[in-house]
């Protein structure tokens, strides 16, 4: 199992980037850089994970490629392709987006994501990308999320049934997928559902929890690693499980310090649990 950030930290040079995620014990990160990057400083980042023993772990695409306007839709669509192309080249283990949205935000939650029209432009949207990009060495995944497909790991399972393409895998956050009482209540239970029926297909996994607020009308709430109920180490050994060189990316905090935080709670609760990282 490979532990790593979201982040790239602040730094001045792909060297200092990869020295510092090595130093800190980070064994994976997401590439901080984007297909439209200065080629060579590109290639540097690409050698300065390697010679620290970094696995490239993702590349973002992080956009709307069924946006309702024709625009954003076409720039999406492009950026998806071009960041597979450089998954591929790279020898990331994925190139990951959400499936998309059909309103105004990219990730945001509407009626109409949830229609049959939606799923079929989901489906298709991801053929179209992984056939315009050809990949031989990544995957296309889609992350989980709370308001768009796919929405359990059972309609992933459909997801990957429906598109059916080799070069498309999984992206593991069960944290997004914890939207019922009886998902957190029984979170170690559905956790062992995701795994069991995903776990071959799984790329790589985002690491952080779930608090359930005590306010009405019910709310859940995202949170740094500790902050929240979730068993984490339940997690990390499911998905060392599912593949021993499994990325675990701890996200969305806010600043170095927050990481950095983060990072050092994660590799002494999970150490303390008797967790390799």
């Amino acid at each position: 199992m490979r532990l790593g950030l979201s982040s790239p930290l602040e730094h001045k040079s792909p060297w200092e980037w990869a020295e510092k995620m090595h130093r800190m014990g980070c064994t994976s990160v997401n590439f901080p850089v984007d297909y439209t990057c200065d080629r060579a400083l590109l290639e540097q980042y690409t050698e300065a994970a390697k010679e620290y023993g970094l696995m490239i772990a993702e590349v973002g695409a992080w956009c709307n490629p069924i946006s309702p306007d024709d625009k954003v839709r076409e720039a999406a669509f492009t950026r998806c392709v071009e960041q597979l192309k450089l998954a591929d080249e790279i020898g990331a283990r994925c190139c990951v987006n959400v499936s998309g949205s059909r309103g105004e935000r990219w990730d945001g939650p509407y009626k109409e994501n949830l229609t049959k029209d939606t799923w079929e432009l989901v489906v298709k949207s991801i053929r179209d990308i992984i056939d315009a990009a050809d990949p031989k060495n990544t995957y296309y995944t889609i992350e989980p999320m709370p308001w768009m497909y796919p929405m359990g790991p059972d309609e992933y399972l459909k997801l990957i049934h429906d598109v059916d393409r080799e070069r498309f895998a999984v992206h593991m956050d069960v944290f997004n997928w914890i939207t019922t009482p009886e998902r957190y209540f029984y979170h170690e239970e559905f956790m062992e559902e995701c795994f069991r029926k995903l776990g071959p297909y799984i790329r790589s996994c985002h690491l952080k929890d779930v608090a359930l607020g005590q306010e009405f009308t019910l709310q859940f709430r995202e949170t740094a690693c500790g902050r929240g109920g979730l068993n984490l180490e339940k997690y990390a050994g499911l998905a060392r499980e599912a593949d021993p060189d499994m990325p675990l990316i701890i996200e969305h905090l806010d600043g170095d310090e927050a990481y950095l935080e983060s990072l050092s709670y994660v590799k002494l609760r999970f150490g303390r649990a008797g967790i390799e990282i």
